[in-house]
Order: C-alpha cells, then sequence, then structure tokens
C-alpha cells in the first residue's frame, strides 16, 4: 500500500539536512523508486544544489544505496546504466528556501515548483533543547504556518482543486510535563493544555531579542565583557580583546534568550523550549491551515537505526549520546532521573516508517469527506518501555566490558549512579565547580608555563567538563524524569491496516525492538565510533596528534616560520640581557647594588608587563640612555657565547634550521633591542626587533618605532607576508604567550612553546600544536644573569690586588 500509494508523487521535503530529513530522503528514493523530492534546503554561501549534494547525498545513509546502484542499477529501482548520481539527478530537485522566515524565501518559480508537488513534510525544527526563545519561535512556531501558508500560495498559483497534503512532523512531548497516559489528540484539546495566544507569544520573543541586546550594550555589561576577555586572553592586544569581546556580548545575548525560553517553558509546564514551541506550532498550523489538508506525526526521543538504512546508523549526536558519552569518560558521577520511569525513546527508520504510512494513507476524511487535522504518536514507552534503570544498567555493564581508555592508556570506570534529583546533582556539581574556580585564580597568580602551565590548562578543562555536565542535567533532566506514557491507537489502527509486504518493508511497531539487542548490539557500538571515544589502549593520542602536527609544519609546502624569542627559542628576557649588559663594567659592590636594586623591582616589572607589554618594554629600555654604540656591540657578541646560547633550547634552534632545510623561509620577530639579538642573525633570513635610536655615537633610550609585540607583531608579520608574497594560511608561527595569539592566529599552523597558562588553554581547546623545549643539561639557571668582568676592568682589579699584597 504505501509504496504503491507514493509511487508517481512529487514529495517536498523540509530539513532534509537534519537527521530524520536525510533518513526521510533515503528510504523514499530506495523504497519508492518512481517518486520525485523537491527538498527545500537554506541555500546558504554555496546555493540549494550544492548544499544538497554536500550536505544530503553524500552522508554514509547512501552508502546501500550506492552499492545498489554500482552492482544492477535496475535492480536498484533505476534505469538502464544509471549511476547512483544520475539518480538523484534525474529524481531531485533542490529548492531554496527557508522556514524561519515568512513567504520561506520563495520566489515566484520555487513558489510554482511547489505547487506541483502532491505531499509535503515538514521536519525542519530547532532540535537543539538549549536554543534561543526567538529561534525556537521562528522555526518551531511559525514554521509549519508558514509551510502551509506556502503550499496555499503555491496550490492557488498552480490552480490546483487542492494544496497538497501537509505531513508536519512535531513531538510526543507536545504533552509537557504530565504523568499518566498522553493521548493523540490535537494540543488545544487537551485537559493539560494551558491555553495562550500564540500570536502573543511570538511578539513577546521578538521583543526579548531585542530588550537582550539593548541590555548587553550597556557600560555596565560591557565593561564586565571586556574584563572577562580579558581574563581569558591576557594581553593579547586591544583587537583581539575587542574581538573577543564582542564574541562573549552575542553568546551572553544567547544565554539570556535560551534561559528566557526554559523560564517561559517551565512556566506552562514544559521541560523546554524546544516542547513548548512545538506545541504552539501545532495550535498555529491548525488554526491557520486553511484548505491545506493536515497530519501531525510526533515521535519521542528519536535515536539510531535500528535496521535501516543500516543497523546503528546515526546523523550527529541526539539528546542520548553526549550523556552516554560523558558518563563512559567518567564525566557524570550521577545523573537524575526516575529508575521506574520511562526513557522513551525510537529508533528513526520507525519513525520514517510511520511518516510515509501517513504520507501514503493522505488525510483523514470523515463521514462527509471533509478533511481534519489528525495526529499519529510513534513511541516505545506505551508498548514496550525501556525503564531509565534498565537502560543505564545496559549502558553501564556495556562499557564494563569495553571501557573508555583515557590519555595514559588507562581503563575509565564507569560509576553506578543512585539516581539523585536533579537538585541534588546539580549543587553537587556547583561545589565541584567553585573549588575549580578557587585553584584556577591560585594558578592565575603564579607565573607558571611549559608543563607546568598545563596543569593550569587542565583545571580549566576540568571546569569546562564540569559546565558541560551541569549543562546536560538542566538540559535533559526533566526528560529522565518525565513519567507520561504516549498513546500509539492511530499508530497501532494505521499498522493493523498494512499487509504483510509493507510490513516487512516498513517496520514501524516499537514491540520490533528487543532493547538488550538494540543497546548492546546496534547503538552503542556504533555511538562510541560516531563519538571517537578512545576503545582501546594503543598508542597515546596526544602523542600520535603531535607527531602528525609536526610532520605538517616542516612539510616542504610550508613558506613561512616566523618565531618569537623569548621563552620560545631562549629562557631569557629583556631584564635578564640588560642585566648582563649593565654589570659587564661595574666593579663588586655596584654590581651588589644593581642586582638589590633590581631584584626588589621585579614585581613592578611583573606588573607593567602584564598590564602593557609594548609599554613596558619602552619605559624598561630608557635605561639604555647614554649607552656607548660600540661598546654594547662589543658586549652582545661576547653575550651570546655566555647567555644567549647558554639559556637557549635545542630543540628550538634545531627546528629553525629543519624549517630551512625543508625549504621555508625563517622570520624573528622580538621585542628584544635588535643590538642584542644582532649575533643570532645568521640564524634567520630576516629579523624584526626593537630599535633604539642614536645621538653622538650613544643609545637615548627611545625606540624609533611601536615595538613588535601583541597586535603590531601581527601586523609586522602580515607586512612581510605581503611583502614577499608568502601565504599565511601556509604558514607556522612558534610563541608562548598569549600576547602573542594575533600571529598565531594569522598563520594556518599555530605552535605554542613553553606555553603560559591562558596560552596553554587556548592552545588545548584548538587542538594546536604544543612544544614543551628545555635547555641543555648543566646550563647555568641563574635568576639574574651577571656580565663577567670587562677585559680593562679585570687587568685593573689585579694591579689593584698586586699593590695592596
Amino acid at each position: 500500500m504505501i509504496r504503491e500509494s507514493l509511487s508517481g508523487k512529487r514529495i517536498a521535503i523540509t530539513g532534509a539536512t537534519g537527521f530524520l530529513g536525510t533518513a526521510l530522503v533515503e528510504r523514499l528514493l530506495r523504497a519508492v523508486p518512481d517518486c520525485e523530492l523537491v527538498l527545500v534546503v537554506r541555500p546558504g554561501r554555496r546555493g540549494a544544489q550544492s548544499r544538497v549534494d554536500r550536505d544530503i547525498l553524500k552522508n554514509d545513509a547512501f552508502d546501500k544505496l550506492r552499492t545498489a546502484f554500482a552492482d544492477d542499477p535496475v535492480a536498484a529501482g533505476g534505469l538502464e546504466g544509471e549511476t547512483f548520481a544520475d539518480m538523484c539527478k534525474r529524481r531531485i530537485t533542490a529548492l531554496a528556501g527557508d522556514v524561519a522566515t515568512d513567504g520561506m524565501n520563495l520566489d515566484a518559480d520555487g513558489l510554482a515548483l511547489l505547487g506541483t508537488c502532491d505531499i509535503a513534510i515538514h521536519s525542519a525544527a530547532a532540535v537543539s533543547f538549549d536554543s534561543a526563545l526567538d529561534d525556537a519561535v521562528e522555526v518551531n512556531l511559525l514554521g509549519p504556518h508558514r509551510v502551509a501558508k506556502a503550499l496555499s500560495d503555491a496550490a492557488e498559483a498552480h490552480n490546483r482543486p487542492e494544496p497538497a497534503h501537509l505531513v508536519a512532523v512535531s513531538t510526543c512531548y507536545v504533552a509537557g510535563s504530565r504523568r499518566g497516559k498522553a493521548p493523540e489528540q490535537l494540543v488545544n484539546e487537551s485537559p493539560f493544555y494551558v491555553d495562550v495566544d500564540w500570536r502573543d507569544e511570538v511578539a513577546n520573543a521578538r521583543r526579548a531579542r531585542l530588550q537582550a541586546e539593548s541590555r548587553s550594550r550597556t557600560p555596565e555589561c560591557l565593561k564586565n565583557l571586556e574584563k572577562e576577555a580579558y581574563n581569558g586572553l591576557g594581553p593579547a592586544g586591544g583587537p583581539a580583546i575587542s574581538e573577543r569581546t564582542e564574541q562573549l556580548r552575542k553568546r551572553w545575548v544567547g544565554k539570556q534568550m535560551t534561559a528566557a525560553g526554559r523560564s517561559r517553558a517551565s512556566s506552562l509546564g514544559f521541560p523546554d523550549a524546544y516542547a513548548f514551541t512545538k506545541a504552539l506550532g501545532e495550535r498555529a498550523l491548525v488554526e491557520t491551515r486553511g484548505n491545506v489538508p493536515v497530519s501531525i506525526v510526533r515521535p519521542s526521543i528519536i535515536e539510531s537505526a535500528l535496521s535501516e538504512p543500516s543497523p546503528g546508523w546515526i546523523r550527529g549526536f541526539r539528546m542520548a549520546e553526549p550523556v552516554i558519552a560523558a558518563y563512559a569518560r567518567g564525566l557524570l558521577k550521577e545523573f537524575p532521573g526516575v529508575p521506574e520511569g520511562v526513557i522513551d525513546v525510537i529508533p528513526c527508520d520507525l519513525v520514517v516508517a510511520t511518516i510515509l504510512a501517513v504520507a501514503a494513507r493522505g488525510p483523514k476524511l470523515d463521514e462527509n469527506g471533509v478533511d481534519h487535522p489528525d495526529v499519529t504518536q510513534i513511541a516505545s514507552g506505551a508498548s514496550n518501555p525501556l525503564e531509565y534503570g534498565q537502560m543505564v544498567d545496559l549502558v553501564r555493564i556495556w562499557f564494563t566490558e569495553h571501557p573508555v581508555y583515557d590519555e595514559k592508556n588507562q581503563p575509565i570506570s564507569v560509576p553506578e549512579w543512585s539516581f539523585p534529583g536533579r537538585g541534588r546533582v546539580s549543587r553537587q556539581l556547583g561545589r565541584a565547580r567553585k573549588g575549580l574556580d578557587i585553584a584556577e585564580k591560585v594558578l592565575d597568580a603564579l607565573p607558571l608555563r611549559g608543563r607546568q602551565a598545563e596543569f593550569g590548562a587542565g583545571l580549566e578543562e576540568r571546569k569546562g567538563q564540569l559546565e558541560q555536565a551541569s549543562g546536560y542535567v538542566d538540559l535533559y533532566g526533566a526528560y529522565t524524569e518525565c513519567e507520561a506514557i504516549y498513546g500509539l491507537d492511530n499508530m497501532y489502527e494505521l499498522w493493523n491496516s498494512l499487509d504483510e509486504a509493507d510490513r516487512a518493508a516498513f517496520r514501524m511497531d516499537p514491540k520490533l525492538v528487543h532493547w538488550p539487542t538494540y543497546i548492546h548490539t546496534i547503538h552503542l557500538p556504533n555511538m562510541v565510533k560516531a563519538a571517537r571515544l578512545k576503545m582501546s589502549p594503543g598508542t597515546r593520542q596526544s602523542s600520535s596528534r603531535n607527531d602528525r602536527l609536526r610532520k605538517q609544519v616542516l612539510d616542504p609546502r610550508r613558506e613561512l616560520a616566523v618565531f618569537d624569542l623569548e621563552n620560545t627559542l631562549i629562557a631569557s628576557n629583556v631584564v635578564a640581557s640588560y642585566s648582563w649588559l649593565a654589570t659587564r663594567h661595574l666593579d663588586t659592590p655596584d654590581r651588589a647594588r644593581f642586582v638589590a636594586k633590581t631584584l626588589r623591582e621585579i614585581p613592578t616589572l611583573l606588573a607593567l608587563d602584564r598590564a602593557d607589554r609594548s609599554d613596558f618594554l619602552r619605559y624598561f629600555y630608557r635605561r639604555f640612555e647614554d649607552a656607548p654604540v660600540d661598546r654594547l656591540a662589543a658586549d652582545s657578541a661576547e653575550m651570546l657565547s655566555d647567555l644567549l646560547i647558554t639559556k637557549s633550547f635545542p630543540a628550538g634552534i634545531r627546528r629553525v634550521r629543519e624549517h630551512r632545510r625543508a625549504g621555508h623561509r625563517t622570520l624573528l620577530i622580538t621585542g628584544a633591542l635588535e643590538l642584542v639579538i644582532e649575533p643570532l642573525r645568521p640564524l634567520f633570513d630576516d629579523i624584526v626587533a626593537s630599535e633604539m635610536s642614536i645621538t653622538d655615537g650613544t643609545y637615548d633610550g627611545r625606540l624609533t618605532g611601536v615595538p613588535p609585540t601583541g597586535e603590531a607583531r601581527y601586523q609586522t608579520l602580515v607586512d612581510y607576508a605581503e611583502a614577499h608574497d608568502i601565504n599565511l594560511q601556509e604558514s607556522v608561527a612558534y610563541a608562548d604567550s598569549s600576547s602573542d595569539l594575533p600571529m598565531l592566529e594569522a598563520v594556518g599552523f599555530p605552535v605554542a612553546v613553553n606555553p603560559e597558562t591562558k596560552l596553554a588553554s587556548i592552545a588545548r581547546k584548538r587542538a594546536w600544536l604544543i612544544e614543551h623545549w628545555d635547555k641543555s643539561k648543566g646550563a647555568p639557571s641563574r635568576v639574574l644573569p651577571i656580565g663577567p668582568l670587562s677585559h680593562g676592568l679585570a687587568r685593573t682589579r689585579k694591579i689593584l690586588d698586586r699593590s695592596k699584597s
């Protein structure tokens, strides 16, 4: 019945790039060879057809059909000699449209094409449980109404006697947080439905967005966001801080809208904005459908396929996968829920079969031949319940037998949950986050870098994991505590009307699922692959990843390797080099006074450096005023062997030489004085450093330009690349501080070397290469380097010593 009824039909589908929509397209192409599809997709930058080709047809859902066409196109439902791509081109038309906008952005040709369709399946939705309120309203509430309006307008423009039959996909959770039976009835007919005007909710959601945008721009809010940006990036420079501040502002607005959605949904008895807007979307559709025949299909929580297109097939993470993955990695020690309650999940292929059966049946007509909106629910709780406690036990048993391995190649033991309430779990996570906040503040105050800083970055990562776990509790806790039982009377009426051939080809009875088999042999094995969980010890992932990244940075295709100097190539800084040069011509008492004075200044100098690197350098280089140019040149040459080489990182020097051997151009950009690093010039193709002006053979302590640090270092790199026709996306940058973030972000291959805490955290989050380079063993580790006595001063001291004797 299903295949025959849909044969020869032109079927429009929205949401085809999503999980359910992709499965619908695959099943129709494979099981109903004579139908044609019109896929309504947002065009994006590449256009609608490109999105269909890339985002839908390249998915592994079509592997079975691709193989069938390669073996025998006629048996696969195609024409003689036809390829899979040829068949798709013949049967699929891409239509640019957007259900989130009035009119769906359809032009006259698009409306005319829609007018040729016999059936429309509306599966597009904002499925995230933490969607912003207005986004959920535009897609989930107004989307079905807009599709019905477009079908009505298209039928009128195409002179069709009646519009296409609209099958709208909703959710069982429009029933809200009720307990007990939830029958297949329209939401406005439910005794639990709170009667609100959906038009008012649309207006209020849009107004809430404007109000949140306005509040985000108040001086107090912007000041807090700028402070947060600086705390996260450190002295990365004005442009980087400003860009981050704007990102945080937009994120703040998003959080406000998400919170508004949760609050409004909760006040009306819904678990979240998704269920709330879906319920109002049904109401709006039924009220405004006009003469468009409407059927509503409500699935529960859609999960991986039971068998079609292949066992365990899934697109993206659904509701259960993030929680299961976090549990397997040991991140969720507890999770709320009622162990005796039902976790109502349904495999996606059963949902697809139900939708196609409803579409094949057509609109429901009364005895007078008048169509009325009808509801068909597809869920498991009423006929084949999976208790929450049973599911947790099945997951625990599987991950006990197939553990995930941590970075140290140790199996992670999964805990046994005691099923506490959401409040208790949230408080536990909150206390853990506060402890990490305190530890993070203590570490931020310490000058950590390299492997020590990695510990601080690990704390931040752990804090992020706790926030993620807390988000799961907030998002999904209500669903694990839900005790509604969704009626299936209409679904079973439809199932019982099918013949044996249809029941074999379009399986939709939840009783067909054996939960232990489904979870242990179908869902979890495929889920861990999709989540890329480490399921065997083997080589440490971090090591293999670093080796892979090193090969990338040394690939001959790279064009430029740019290096910072201090703490990247040498374990020294401008204070140390100045100390060496300043004490070169001092006698012992003056040296002692110099060291004592400099050590007292270190806290002040550190504070200046953290506040603004450029201002610090200008302030510090004033000390070179009246220094003889010739004498400093001679002293710097000697300092190369006594300080710079002994403080250098051999692995760093080797890396510079490796780049040169690979044919890469090498560039050193440093805020250190050119006179100090001049002896290093043979190591690089070019050097850009700070320069001081000269008057009558002495330095005046004033820089000739902006020191190349922070955003100035980034601009120096950009100008250099333009001058030498270098592609920065094929270039490598090495640096140690978050102040170098603009330069690191400018290249295609950033490398964090001995990073301080903030950069270590950023590099880990962005999966950059992190190098830990050490000094040579036995190298001196003086806190403040002292230059050896100059030859003239040493000779004078010997004469004085002899005269005293």
